[in-house]
């Protein structure tokens, strides 16, 4: 639209998140900037958690900073109302000629809004500009992967559950893996307690202090009266959210009393040299791992002292007594509870065991990945792991 130069030209407005900006933003605002100079009003933080029940990507300080630097902007500001119409009070203090709104993002409620106000309201098409792909919000998160964190527990499984923990205290080792590849559901790779997370952060974890990350999360996961009572075990939000390699003490509490870590790149690439993964099928629904459990202090003291023993190996890179101290503390987990080897495992186990150190189920079994300790060349159909360094968050 062009004016004579004494004239002034119409004040358009568009209104949106923009958490995920792409080119599909910035070929709207491109559009709409064609019917006068151009004013965003951008959703807040508190609103994107009340419309889309997640945290934002970005944060509004951040999401304002980018839509001002676009070119095809004259300004923008955060909007201070709340729900979908959380923008009137900017548009009352910019007083629009024209509200431009995409096709999917129009309504009547908007259309009498601009009515009563002598606004004039256009809906545009969604359309790229020449050259690019179709772009919204929505099909970016279907298509990008989060790459929250798995986590392997390595030592100690089980001992982050009070009743457990109660017969004889003792630490549990995890490492924190990146997602090179998308692991199953149901597999010991603590995938519902990353579902969790990704409520909180999508796609990445914030980069904000591990320890408190994990605590959020395991507060944020477990709601005992929701739950009956069941807690996930902390090693879980443990495992994802701290880097690195890390044992965590337990005696008769949900969470633990002290946290130790490593993160050396010698100690982590010897553990990715020394460990894969070997998937075989979810655990089956309806199964419990739990059933004809036989927890003793005896059982749990075994379990306790070969994880001590497991650190003690991986922190001195001695593979045999790291090897022995895998299978030991695996060992003690199906003494205590034999349902962890489902029908099925032991198929595995036999077929991986003439070329494995040591083996073990993660997490609590019943079926998933078979861990192995290997000196030498991948077994065929194992996987490669990658251990999340500190400075990758």
């Amino acid at each position: 639209m062009t004016t004579q130069n004494n004239e002034r030209r119409p004040k358009v407005f568009v209104s949106g998140c923009y958490d995920m900006l792409h080119s599909g933003h910035v070929a709207f605002f491109k559009e709409a900037s064609q019917y006068g100079d151009l004013y965003v009003g951008i959703g807040s933080d508190s609103t994107i958690e009340e419309l889309k029940s997640r945290k934002p990507i970005y944060s509004e300080r951040e999401r304002l900073y980018m839509v001002k630097a676009i070119r095809y902007v004259t300004d923008a500001w955060i909007n201070r109302g709340s729900g979908i119409m959380d923008f009137v009070a900017t548009v009352d203090m910019v007083k629009p000629d024209v509200f431009v709104v995409n096709s999917d993002g129009g309504n009547e409620t908007k259309r009498k809004f601009c009515e009563e106000r002598g606004i004039k309201y256009v809906v545009l098409e969604r359309r790229p500009d020449r050259g690019l792909e179709a772009r919204s919000t929505t099909s970016l998160r279907t298509e990008v992967s989060s790459q929250l964190p798995y986590r392997l527990d390595l030592a100690g499984t089980w001992i982050d559950q009070p009743y457990v923990s109660q017969l004889h205290p003792g630490w549990a080792l995890t490492i924190s893996l990146e997602p090179i590849e998308e692991y199953m559901e149901r597999g010991g790779m603590s995938t519902s307690t990353r579902n969790s997370a990704r409520k909180l952060w999508p796609y990445q974890l914030p980069n904000y202090n591990e320890e408190m990350l994990a605590r959020l999360l395991f507060c944020f996961e477990n709601e005992p009266e929701k739950d009956k009572g069941y807690i996930s075990g902390a090693q879980d939000a443990i495992g994802i959210c701290m880097s690195g390699l890390n044992r965590h003490y337990y005696d008769n509490t949900y969470w633990p009393s002290k946290i130790e870590s490593v993160n050396d790149e010698e100690t982590l690439s010897w553990l990715e040299i020394h460990l894969c993964l070997v998937p075989m099928f979810p655990r089956r629904p309806g199964s419990s791992v739990v059933k004809n459990s036989d927890v003793t202090p005896e059982k749990v003291k075994a379990l306790a002292d070969a994880a001590d023993r497991c650190w003690q190996a991986i922190r001195a890179h001695d593979l045999k007594a790291f090897a022995e101290a895998f299978q030991a503390s695996f060992d003690a987990q199906i003494a205590m509870f034999p349902a962890m080897v489902a029908e099925g495992v032991e198929e595995y186990i036999e077929k991986y065991r003439p070329c494995s150190l040591a083996h073990k189920l993660a997490g609590a079994g019943g079926g998933g990945y078979l861990a192995l300790v290997i000196d030498g060349a991948l077994p065929e159909g194992a996987h490669p792991l990658k251990i999340r360094r500190k400075d990758s968050v």
